[in-house]
């Protein structure tokens, strides 16, 4: 990285994506992050980056290869299509940038693994975005579990539900575990410390959009992981809940249980004649607003410090490795063991 003194400045920030996670992303670094300062947003598409970088007194730039020459950016956002990201985070590592990318890290664990690889070579922080870790209540999960306050884990259980899918067509095929579920792959894994995966089983369905089945998309799953340690865990996900977007998960303990998550947009609840009624938030940008900031702020600390964020490239394999399994054990009906996963 670049040999500069950053004690008493904002950690100068490059985006990359201005879709609608760059667009929020890009919010959060101009208003919300003080130890960040959003310097520029690249995007490919005509007036994209424009649209996002303008109101927030960026530079805008098409091609993110200005961003990653520039010397003045220390760290860069990955927010790009899916696809583009492990290149990306090559990139920005040969540049000599912090990088935080968004999930997952590549599209397959060799993807990942070239990134972590790329990263250690140029000394440079590699931090992937799985907010949960900074929800509040979902850090409060793991704090007491490492405390061992509900005994050791015995059962798990993460969920993810959706409001709805806007253009099934644009949905890739296994995003149900590549984009979706392997937010609650890793936080199975980080919710059971010490525990590794060895086996996984899992069904897919389309049941939300039939229609685009046979174009690769499946919209609902339910995955069993087993642990070496005894626990069992189940990651449910849906891409059409109703009431709003759902994300919950729970520990059960040999000396208790935790659970968290919540759709209630506020406290309020008001109770009628036709029953009861509350709020509840409809999109992820509303549910992890803190938690996104949380991890930006943690990605300009780890750049200034010259650290390990606290969720790494390793963290990213390890989710996609159970994420990869998935795919296979939908395609063969059977379970699939895991190795590496570590």
């Amino acid at each position: 990285m670049d040999d500069v003194d950053t004690a008493a400045e904002p950690v100068r920030v490059g985006l990359i994506g201005a879709g609608r996670i760059g667009a929020s992303h890009a919010r959060l670094l101009a208003t919300r992050v003080p130890g960040a300062r959003l310097v520029g947003v690249a995007d490919p598409r005509p007036g994209a980056a424009q649209a996002v970088a303008g109101p927030l007194g960026a530079r805008a730039v098409t091609d993110p290869a200005e961003l990653l020459e520039d010397p003045q950016v220390q760290g860069v956002v990955i927010t790009a299509s899916t696809e583009a990201h492990a290149d990306l985070v090559s990139a920005a590592a040969a540049a000599g940038k912090g990088v935080f990318c968004e999930k997952p890290a590549g599209m397959t664990p060799a993807d990942v693994e070239r990134g972590v690889a790329a990263t250690d070579a140029a000394g440079v922080p590699f931090q992937v975005g799985f907010n949960r870790r900074f929800d509040r209540g979902f850090a409060a999960a793991r704090a007491q579990v490492e405390a061992g306050l509900i005994g050791t884990p015995q059962l798990l259980r993460s969920v993810t539900r959706d409001p709805g899918l806007a253009n099934p067509a644009a949905v890739p095929p296994w995003a149900v575990f590549r984009l979706t579920l392997i937010h609650d792959f890793d936080t199975l894994l980080w919710l059971n410390p010490g525990a590794q995966p060895v086996s996984v089983y899992a069904v897919a369905d389309a049941l939300v959009a039939p229609g685009f089945k046979d174009a690769g998309l499946l919209d609902t799953a339910v995955v069993t992981v087993r642990f070496d340690n005894g626990a069992i865990a189940t990651a449910e996900a849906s891409f059409s809940a109703a009431y709003g977007y759902d994300v919950r998960g729970e520990v059960f303990g040999s000396a208790g249980a935790l659970t968290v998550g919540s759709q209630a947009a506020t406290s309020l609840v008001r109770h009628d004649a036709s029953g009861t009624h509350a709020q509840t938030v409809r999109s992820d940008v509303e549910l992890f607003a803190d938690a996104y900031t949380g991890e930006l702020a943690e990605f300009a600390a780890a750049v200034r410090e010259r650290r390990a964020p606290a969720v790494t490239g390793r963290d990213a394999h390890r989710a996609l490795l159970v994420a990869t399994a998935c795919i296979e054990s939908v395609r063969t009906g059977l379970p699939v063991a895991l190795e590496g996963a570590r």
